[in-house]
């Protein structure tokens, strides 16, 4: 059920979008950091990168538990313990003594970290209209697309500066900040709260249902097929036209620059091409970069194949996540984590499936392939969404 209108205008989209930001950051923020770490350690990067999956491999099994917890207890709840708990764990890492120790600590920032997205996208449909969801949904989508877009950058200039724990610090100073201001607003916010106990039934609800067995397997195609592709990027570019990572990196910055003209425009293409025209457009989208860039002569075309991409990706994602939220409406919370978890196990099994396509056939014919996959699961998307919703 809703909330009142007049409710929904109380929505504290600034501060979950600031936690949807500090919860990106903390994944994307290493990344610059991993040669810095190894050097203070006196290791290799292979032997400090753990500390990625480390954060990313618990956020996505975390999803299980956190919905079900979020439906009892109540979203900001949930969102102001997460915070909470981030901040605290990521602070500690800054004072880690090995690379063993900064993994535990990653472990325990990155399930933390889980309940912030997913739970917030549920308190969000809780209080806005559907007709309203995806439009608001690309609001609260704009702190995780900045932190996609400055994390990188901005973890490399500032660990230069301050090291890699000052990083930790600044990430752990803004986690507290916005917990506190979380809490302050909490008593004055609408925070649904479920009368059951504890439970996993839910899940079994939504395997059940036709309309959501179908959207969490599109939820997983997402995963394997439009994600799988992106850690393939970097190293092709490299590799294709000698560039430095250096370089790379900005030009894989267009993939957030499309993804905030997306939050611009939303608005006007739902209500001009309706949810399955969004979807056939992000996907042709999608699969027209892949393959446009794979076959480029030039390294400069890959600018506009990446904001292609983020725009693209978005517009496909954010009709599947605005679905997501409706359905199990008595426990929002468990059908956006489902989403999630189906849509991280994807993102896994995808960048395996790529992997193994390069190491076979070379980068021209898995990532053409990859784009052939796109085109046939936007179109089974769409059509999907075109079906009654029972």
């Amino acid at each position: 059920m809703n909330l009142p209108p007049a409710k929904s205008a109380a929505l504290p989209i600034v501060l979950l979008a600031a936690a949807g930001f500090l919860s990106s950051a903390g994944a994307r923020v290493v990344d610059p950091l991993l040669s810095v770490i190894a050097r203070d350690f006196a290791t290799t990067v292979p032997a400090v990168s753990i500390v990625v999956a480390a954060y990313t491999l618990p956020y996505g099994l975390c999803q299980i538990a956190i919905g079900p917890f979020g439906d009892r207890v109540g979203k900001l709840r949930v969102i102001l313990w997460a915070m909470f708990a981030f901040a605290l764990a990521t602070g500690a890492c800054a004072l880690a003594g090995g690379v063993n120790q900064l993994a535990l600590l990653r472990i325990a920032a990155g399930a933390a970290s889980a309940a912030v997205i997913p739970v917030g996208m549920a308190y969000i449909a809780d209080a806005v209209p559907y007709a309203e969801r995806q439009v608001t949904l690309s609001r609260f989508l704009n702190g995780i697309v900045l932190a996609q877009l400055l994390a990188g950058p901005v973890g490399g200039i500032f660990g230069e500066f301050i090291g890699w724990r000052g990083v930790f610090l600044m990430l752990a100073i803004g986690g507290i900040i916005l917990a506190i201001g979380l809490r302050m607003r909490l008593a004055r916010l609408p925070d649904k709260r479920g009368t059951a106990a504890f439970s996993l039934v839910n899940y079994v609800v939504l395997a059940k249902h036709p309309l959501a067995r179908r959207i969490l397997i599109c939820g997983w195609l997402d995963g394997v097929l439009l994600m799988g592709c992106f850690p393939f990027l970097a190293p092709y570019m490299h590799e294709r036209f000698d560039l430095t990572y250096a370089v790379v990196g900005l030009i894989l910055a267009g993939f957030g620059v499309g993804a905030l003209a997306y939050t611009r425009f939303v608005r006007r293409l739902v209500a001009r091409l309706g949810e399955p025209g969004c979807v056939l457009l992000g996907g042709s989208l999608m699969a027209g970069a892949v393959a446009l860039g794979v076959l480029s002569p030039v390294w400069w075309l890959f600018i506009p194949v990446e904001l292609a991409m983020g725009f693209g990706f978005y517009l496909l994602h954010g009709v599947m996540q605005a679905r997501a939220t409706e359905l199990l409406p008595q426990a929002r919370a468990t059908a956006v984590s489902s989403f999630a978890f189906v849509l991280f196990l994807g993102q896994s099994v995808g960048a395996l499936l790529l992997a193994a396509l390069i190491a076979h056939g070379g980068y021209l014919t898995a990532f053409l392939a990859d784009a052939g996959a796109i085109v046939a699961f936007t179109l089974y998307l769409a059509s999907v969404l075109r079906r009654p919703t029972t």
